[in-house]
């Protein structure tokens, strides 16, 4: 039982989470069959840092997005082209790869009284094959059709099975995204092992509203949401994932309006200096801030000195110089005799924010730390000394700056970079180091307003429109890969010139279900092509190895670096000016914009290649045509909403940041408004959540992780 002290010394409140919960907060590690690897898997499929922080109601969140119908029984000859399709049929022959080629396949032939299907197989034994598909045996086989020349195939069916033991074949299966080395089959028990734990929920919304929707009770919402019967139940609109998605916006918009209702009334700790430090910062500087900067610098230093906390976000595109506008926030209030804080995604951007900003802050004599989970042993206690002593007066670092060792002498002012990527309650915890400190929300994803209001509530917003002075606009091409041999070869003329290149691939590693090409795969062929001094990084190599990769890219040691986009946020080498980005059509347009922004950051011309494989879709057209014709990140961002939803827009669905885990704005934009005006009316009646119905909610607000809201809210 946690006992929080609240505002008022005379008032204790109990803030605990309802035990009906305690089974879906067990790790995945407790479910039957989950050992140490396959948790780890999971811990990774599920967006978290750890298998302790992989909670069981994390697998129940994780929602099917297609489904595998077995009683598509076309026959071979009748298979359209891409379906998924169930075959049976018997098996005629065996055709293994030829001895010392692995990359050939190996292939099964099955025929029906329609055809012949090469059942295709990639690095596969062939003892396990000949096993499971003996010759002559009659076999049942699920998986996508394709047609080459006349010729059906299929690779790496879903599912084989001899038809003399076909009847624990479901009929119906969901299809989930997976993780490279978890099979769907594994994947599946251990959500059936969640959904074991599903308890008996009290109901915490409205019934008109219940009755009118056609909500099912949201135990049953997730039990019908793994277990679709056909299309419709896949779809956005089905009222199982309806009545999920208006759960997560009502615990979304509850929380921002618990912490809207605090920070109205936690009067805020007003900064006011003479801004010594900041001019001195300038002083040193070799430009002078653009006119939005210094919009954005004054919008900033009047909140920061009123009575109220400032919450604000700083919206500016890539390169327009977001760092330097809290800087001179920093600064501000360190003259005022406080510290602050600036919370990073990732260990690289922590330290090179720490690098930047160090560098700047010597001039006006600030003392700056940084503090990331890497930071261990002697060096972390001296570090945690500092910061409790007020001797480091910024402190930078990602979520280590959180942690409960970590106490501060003075913290007035926390600004949070690409606030996207972090969850919302993690943003409390971090204000509730300081008494109350004033909030700067920096990112350089530009979001429409609808995406404002979701994810940060209504916050105040400065807008960085100009780019610093000095940037040169970068040339945008599209190429098909075709003509891959061609780039290459120029990229090999602009290296033995001295130039620096990017080269951004997809995948980490080879996949057989996917033909995109893989980083590793792509820095072995470039290696052969253009020589050995060529860089590699990706999200699965350590802290230590990133780092080594990107210093030696930075000090030109290594001239190209083929990477994923683990380097799409902030990761800055003024001299690279050559962008390739292959597979471009796989990207969200948002996304494709921030890796460009890494090139240009110089005096010298850049370019950005997109490659992309045809033929594209309309609207792949469209969206390749509008990056190349526009460099307004913001004309982009919206663009983007229109073409593909806020999923890619903010980068979570793909990466698995936090973000709606099956709300989509696209999809459910009426919800997100209901849930608006509900929030809103509750605060209003009950703002202790109180009553009946308010401690339902917070049952809400602990299932969805908001519980920090509920300490914020009491805790100041």
């Amino acid at each position: 039982m946690t006992v929080l002290h609240c505002a008022r010394p005379s008032t204790i409140l109990l803030a605990m989470r309802p035990a009906l919960l305690d089974p879906l907060f067990a790790t995945v590690a407790t479910l039957t069959g989950v050992g140490p690897k396959l948790a780890d898997l999971l811990a990774k499929l599920l967006g978290r840092e750890s298998v302790e922080e992989s909670r069981v109601v994390d697998l129940l969140f994780h929602a099917p997005y297609n489904i595998i119908d077995r009683r598509n029984r076309p026959g071979i000859a009748h298979a359209p082209q891409g379906s998924i399709v169930t075959i049976q049929g018997r098996v005629d022959r065996h055709q293994p790869a030829p001895p010392g080629n692995r990359s050939a396949p190996y292939r099964v032939f099955v025929h029906d009284e329609t055809g012949e299907i090469a059942l295709t197989f990639f690095r596969a034994r062939g003892d396990w094959l000949s096993k499971a598909l003996p010759i002559d045996e009659e076999v049942m086989v699920s998986g996508k059709v394709d047609w080459f020349n006349g010729r059906a195939s299929m690779v790496h069916p879903d599912f084989m099975v001899k038809v003399s033991e076909a009847d624990n074949l479901p009929l119906v299966e969901p299809v989930y995204p997976l993780t490279a080395g978890l099979s769907p089959k594994v994947l599946r028990r251990a959500i059936d092992g969640a959904l074991t734990k599903l308890p008996v929920f009290p109901e915490w919304i409205d019934e008109t509203l219940a009755a009118r929707q056609s909500f099912p009770h949201v135990a049953d919402a997730f039990r019908e949401l793994h277990d679709p019967r056909d299309e419709t139940d896949i779809d956005p609109q089905a009222p199982a994932r309806r009545r999920l998605a208006y759960d997560e916006f009502l615990a979304g918009q509850l929380s921002l309006a618990l912490v809207r209702q605090r920070l109205r009334k936690v009067t805020g700790q007003p900064i006011r200096a003479k801004g010594d430090f900041a001019a001195r910062i300038l002083a040193n500087l070799p430009f002078s801030l653009t006119a939005s900067q210094s919009a954005g610098v004054k919008d900033i230093l009047t909140d920061m000195a009123g009575e109220d906390r400032m919450l604000r976000l700083l919206q500016g595109d890539v390169g327009a110089g977001k760092t330097l506008v809290a800087l001179m926030a920093m600064a501000t209030a360190v003259e005022a005799g406080g510290q602050a804080v600036l919370m990073a995604p990732t260990e690289i951007l922590a330290r090179q924010h720490f690098a930047t900003i160090s560098k700047f802050a010597a001039a006006a004599g600030i003392s700056c730390a940084v503090l990331t989970g890497r930071t261990k042993g002697k060096e972390r206690r001296e570090i945690e000394e500092r910061i409790a002593s007020g001797e480091a007066q910024i402190v930078i670092g990602t979520h280590a700056l959180f942690q409960d060792s970590v106490t501060y002498k003075n913290l007035v002012l926390a600004v949070v970079d690409e606030q996207h990527r972090f969850g919302v309650h993690q943003r409390l915890r971090l204000t509730a180091k300081g008494i109350s400190p004033h909030m700067l929300v920096m990112t350089a994803t530009p979001i429409p307003r609808t995406l404002v209001l979701a994810a940060f509530g209504d916050m105040d917003v400065s807008k960085l429109t100009e780019k610093p002075a000095g940037r040169k606009p970068i040339t945008t091409v599209t190429i098909p890969t075709e003509r891959i041999g061609d780039i290459v070869a120029r990229l090999k003329s602009a290296l033995s010139e001295g130039k620096k290149a990017y080269w951004i691939c997809p995948l980490v590693e080879e996949s057989e279900e996917s033909d995109l090409m893989s980083a590793e795969e792509r820095h072995a062929v470039l290696a052969k092509s253009l020589g050995a001094d060529i860089g590699l990084i990706h999200g699965r190599m350590s802290g230590p190895e990133k780092d080594a990769a990107m210093l030696a890219f930075k000090s030109g040691e290594t001239r190209l670096l083929v990477a994923t986009t683990v380097v799409e946020v902030g990761v800055d080498v003024p001299d690279a000016t050559i962008m390739v980005i292959e597979h471009a059509e796989n990207f969200g347009l948002a996304q494709l914009h921030q890796l460009r922004g890494r090139v240009g950051r110089g005096d010298e011309a850049s370019t950005c290649i997109l490659l992309y494989k045809g033929p594209l879709s309309e609207n792949g057209k469209a969206r390749l045509s509008i990056l190349r014709d526009s460099e307004d990140g913001f004309l982009i961002a919206e663009e983007d909403l229109k073409l593909r939803g806020e999923g890619e827009l903010l980068g979570t669905r793909q990466s698995g940041t936090p973000g709606f885990r099956i709300a989509s704005l696209e999809a459910h934009a009426d919800l997100l408004e209901i849930a608006r005006k509900d929030a809103a009316y509750i605060i209003e009646r009950d703002p202790e959540l109180s009553s009946e119905r308010g401690r339902n909610l917070r049952t809400l607000l602990y299932l969805h992780r908001r519980d920090e809201a509920i300490r914020f809210l009491h805790a100041g």
